[in-house]
């Protein structure tokens, strides 16, 4: 997830794969989940592979990830952003 550059995100789904995990998108979720605080993981570049913020519309953690897309340039449209547009593709 470190080489994932700013304005570009990946889903769940793309990161288990890059990591040998197969369709161990779940598990990401997951291991995202527990990270420390303080960590330097961009963990808000990784979103659902519909485009889809994974936490709920209007939550504080559903917020900050919208706001730290948005101030790398990401466009985020109702809990969206266009994976044809901003998907990494390493």
């Amino acid at each position: 997830m470190l080489a994932v550059p700013a304005g570009r995100v990946v889903s769940y789904g793309q990161v288990a794969d890059m990591a040998g995990l197969g369709r161990q998108a779940r598990f990401v979720g997951r291991a995202l989940g527990m990270l420390p605080a303080g960590h330097s993981v961009p963990w808000f570049r990784v979103i659902r592979n519909t485009g889809q913020i994974a936490f709920p519309p209007g939550s504080d953690t559903f917020e900050q990830q919208k706001a730290l897309l948005m101030n790398e340039g990401v466009e985020v449209i109702n809990g969206r952003v266009s994976m044809k547009r901003f998907r990494w593709r390493p």
